[in-house]
C-alpha cells in the first residue's frame, strides 16, 4: 500500500507491538502526530510536561515490563532535552526507541530553525542511532531500531527523521509479526567446565549479581546454582528485586552503600562468581584494594564488560540465563557449614550495627516530646506494611534512594526502578508514571526535594493519565 513516511512510523510501531509512546510534539513532528492519532485506538500517546520526563516515563515502562519503551520528540531542544534520558538508560541498559523529527533534508547543515546534529550529540548515550533520508528505508530502520534495543545488552537507540521522509509516500507492505532478537553467542562449554572447576575447588564461594540477571530473566537459574553450591547471593543497585529480599540466602546490596554482611561476604569470599553486573566503582571502591583475597568469574552478555574495570581470573561471555543453567548442570553439589556459620555472624553483626548507626542519627537530630521524629527506616517499614507485595517501586536519586534501597522488601523482579549508573536526579517522577501506566500496579516514588523539584511538571501528567501514584518526600 501506498503510504505517507509519517503512516509508516505509525504502523511500523504497532508492528513491533508499541502499545504506548510517550513524548511532546511540535512543528518537525507534527506529521508524525496526525499519523499517530490515526491510530490512536491501538497506541496510547502519553503528552508529558517535558521531554525529559517522557524519555524517564518511556524507560519507567521498560523497566517495569521488559518490553521496549518507545519516546517521540521534535528537532531542536525537543531532541535534545532527550539526552538526559538516553544517557539514563544507557547506563541501566534499558531498551528504549526515541524517534525525534529534524528539519528537511535540504536545510540539514545550514543552521536552520530549531535544528540540531541529534545523531552526533546522542552518540555517546546509544547504543545506536540513525537518520533516515530515504523514506524507503524508513520502516526496515524502525524495524532494525527495535532489534538492536532489545538484543543482546538492552540499550537505548535513536531514530532522526527529517520532515520531508515524513511527508514523502512509498509502498509499504506490514511484517506479519515482531522481529525477534538475534541468537546471541552462548557460553563456551570449556569456560563453562573451568568455572566448574574453580566452584569445586572454593571453600567460600559468593555470587554477586546485577541488572542483567533481571533484564535475562534469570532470576530463578541464579537461585538454582546458589542452591547447588551453598553460595550467599549479593546484588548490586541495578540487581535489586531479582530475587526476594527475604530469601534466606540474600545478603542485600554490596558496595559503598550496600549491606555490611553483603560487603563483608564479599571481602571474605575465595570465589566471586559475578553475573550480569559490570563492577562500577560504588561496588568496588578503591580497584586496586579489592578482590585481593579472591578469584573472580565472570559472565555477562556484553563482552565489552569482561575485563573492563576489575581482571577476573575467568570470563565468559554469553546470555546469562543460558550460562548459569549449564554452569549449573555440570557443577558438583557442595556445602560449606563454616562457610554458612560465618555468613550467619555476619548478619548478626550488620544487626548491630545497623541499631547503633539509627541510635546515633537520632542524637545528632535530637528529639522533641511533643513532636516526635520517625526514623527514615520506618517510614520505608510503614509504606512496606501498607502496599501489595508487587507494587512497583520507584525511587530518585540522593540519600532516600540508598534507604529505600537497603530497606525496602522487594520479591519481584521489576519491581524496584531507580537511576543507578548516570545517578538522575529528577529521574523518579516520570518514571513512575510509565511504570504505572504499564502495570496498573500500585507505583510508590521515594523522592528528595532537589529531585522531586528538578521534575515535578511531571505530577501534571500523572493527573492527566490517572496514574495512581503515590509520592513520599
Amino acid at each position: 500500500m501506498l503510504i505517507s513516511g509519517a503512516g509508516i512510523v505509525a504502523e511500523t510501531l504497532i508492528e513491533q507491538g508499541c502499545d504506548t509512546l510517550f513524548g511532546y510534539p511540535g512543528g518537525q513532528v507534527i506529521d508524525l502526530f496526525d499519523a499517530l492519532y490515526e491510530k490512536r485506538e491501538k497506541i496510547r500517546f502519553v503528552l508529558t510536561a517535558h521531554e525529559q520526563g517522557a524519555a524517564h516515563a518511556a524507560d519507567g515502562y521498560a523497566r517495569a515490563t521488559g518490553k521496549v519503551g518507545t519516546v517521540i520528540a521534535t528537532s531542536g531542544p525537543g531532541a535534545t532535552n532527550l539526552i538526559t534520558g538516553l544517557a539514563t538508560a544507557c547506563l541501566d541498559s534499558v531498551p528504549l526507541v526515541a524517534i525525534t523529527g529534524n528539519v528537511p533534508c535540504s536545510l540539514i547543515g545550514r543552521d536552520s530553525f530549531q535544528e540540531v546534529d541529534i545523531v552526533g550529540v546522542s552518540m555517546p548515550v546509544t547504543k545506536h542511532n540513525f537518520i533516515v533520508k530515504d523514506v524507503n528505508e524508513l520502516a526496515d530502520t524502525l524495524r532494525e531500531a527495535f532489534r538492536i534495543a532489545k538484543s543482546g545488552r538492552p540499550g537505548p537507540v535513536l531514530v532522526d527523521i527529517p520532515k520531508d521522509v515524513q511527508t514523502a509516500r512509498c509502498e509499504f507492505e506490514p511484517e506479519p509479526a515482531p522481529v525477534t532478537p538475534e541468537p546471541v553467542r552462548q557460553a563456551s562449554d570449556h569456560r563453562l567446565q573451568k568455572a566448574a572447576e574453580m566452584i569445586a575447588a572454593a571453600e567460600r564461594p559468593f555470587i554477586y549479581f546485577g541488572g542483567g540477571v533481571i533484564s535475562g530473566n534469570a532470576s530463578a537459574e541464579v537461585l538454582a546454582l546458589a542452591e547447588k553450591i551453598d553460595a550467599p547471593l549479593g546484588c548490586s543497585l541495578m540487581g535489586l528485586s531479582a530475587v526476594p529480599s527475604d530469601h534466606p540466602r540474600f545478603l542485600g546490596m554490596q558496595g559503598m552503600h550496600g549491606h555490611y554482611a553483603a560487603s563483608a561476604a564479599e571481602d571474605e569470599a575465595d570465589l566471586v562468581i559475578a553475573l550480569g553486573a559490570r563492577f562500577s566503582d560504588r561496588a568496588t571502591g578503591k580497584k586496586e584494594r579489592f578482590s585481593k583475597h579472591f578469584s573472580i568469574i565472570h559472565i555477562d552478555i556484553d563482552g565489552a564488560e569482561l575485563n573492563k574495570n576489575i581482571h577476573a581470573k575467568l570470563t565468559i561471555r554469553g546470555e546469562l540465563r543460558d550460562a548459569v543453567s549449564r554452569l549449573t548442570a555440570i557443577t558438583k553439589q557442595k556445602r560449606h557449614p563454616a562457610w554458612r556459620k560465618r555468613i550467619e555472624a555476619l548478619r548478626k553483626e550488620e544487626t548491630r550495627r545497623t541499631q547503633e548507626s539509627h541510635d546515633v542519627l537520632m542524637q545528632k537530630l535530637g528529639s522533641n516530646a511533643d513532636t516526635p521524629r520517625l526514623k527514615h527506616f520506618e517510614i520505608i517499614d510503614a509504606v512496606s506494611a501498607a502496599v501489595p507485595q508487587d507494587a512497583v517501586i520507584v525511587t530518585d536519586v540522593g540519600q532516600h534512594q540508598m534507604w529505600t534501597a537497603q530497606r525496602y522488601p522487594l520479591h519481584t523482579p521489576r519491581t524496584f526502578l531507580t537511576s543507578g549508573g548516570l545517578g538522575t536526579m529528577g529521574y523518579g517522577l516520570g518514571a513512575a508514571v510509565g511504570a504505572y501506566i504499564a502495570t496498573g500496579k500500585r507505583t510508590v516514588l521515594f523522592t528528595g526535594d532537589g529531585s522531586f523539584g528538578m521534575n515535578l511538571t511531571e505530577l501534571a501528567t500523572a493527573v492527566s493519565e490517572h496514574a495512581n501514584i503515590t509520592v513520599i518526600i
